[in-house]
């Protein structure tokens, strides 16, 4: 790591990360916080970049981090914050390699497998990954009009998750098609009434998920090409459920029957 801090916007490393930061895509995800970049260094992500604070970089966890990723720059404290998405920079941002995963994981022995379809906001994705890693769901699925699970917002939202969980975008019609071939049941989800009750329906065996967007849910087309439908009772006045949370719900009453069965 070189002791000169860089201090100019107009820096190479500084505009390729700006340009991460607001374009996405590429080979590259763009990490922000020593915590995300910790989560990286564990599932063996490959951190091509890491930009530290002269104040963060005289840290403890600063200098094991440094060690960690074997190369760094120091870059002025105002360059960093300006490039966090964050009203506090902690001081760290990186570029790693966006990891590859074997496709054969999601089918592996009674598989659980989310699929996303259309689910737009990137911090939804992120959180929907961080539940299935948390219920044991096998890997997923990201359809056309789904976010980028390796964006800005989807890693923090998945605190990781998305290193570890393994994902592949793929069109809506190859996935059933691919799920149907390896007698993989799907299942389509919903809030309110409808369809049996999620708690009442045999998750036990090979099973995709299939939860749609925030606001208008899984198209009627793509419901109907469903094995079965599952509905969430709800009370009140309320009508739908974060797809976060109507996620959790599902996945782990299929984790408990699991354990049971």
């Amino acid at each position: 790591m070189t002791a000169e801090a860089i201090r100019s916007a107009s820096n190479p490393l500084v505009r390729k990360l700006r340009s991460q930061k607001e374009r996405g895509g590429g080979d590259l995800c763009l990490l922000e916080g020593p915590t995300l970049l910790e989560e990286a260094l564990a599932a063996g992500i490959e951190v091509a970049e890491a930009v530290l604070s002269p104040r963060f970089a005289r840290t403890d966890r600063g200098s094991r981090l440094m060690d960690a990723i074997g190369r760094a720059r120091l870059v002025d404290e105002r360059l960093v914050s300006s490039l966090s998405d964050v009203e506090t920079s902690q001081g760290v941002l990186a570029l790693a390699r966006r990891p590859r995963f074997d496709e054969d994981a999601l089918y592996r022995p009674e598989p659980l497998i989310v699929v996303a379809v259309g689910v737009q906001n990137p911090g939804n994705l992120g959180g929907l990954l961080r539940t299935a890693e948390a219920a044991g769901a096998t890997g997923a699925y990201l359809t056309e009009g789904t976010a980028d699970a390796l964006s800005w917002k989807a890693l923090r939202g998945s605190m990781g998750s998305a290193f570890r969980v393994p994902h592949f975008r793929r069109a809506l019609r190859e996935v059933l098609d691919s799920l149907r071939a390896r007698s993989v049941r799907t299942i389509a989800t919903a809030s309110g009434p409808g369809g049996t009750r999620y708690d009442a329906a045999d998750l036990r065996k090979p099973a995709a998920l299939l939860f749609g967007n925030e606001g208008s849910g899984l198209p009627d087309h793509v419901a109907a090409r469903a094995d079965l439908r599952l509905s969430i009772p709800l009370r009140g006045r309320v009508e739908s459920l974060n797809v976060g949370v109507a996620a959790g719900v599902i996945l782990f009453e299929a984790a408990r029957q699991r354990r049971r069965g």
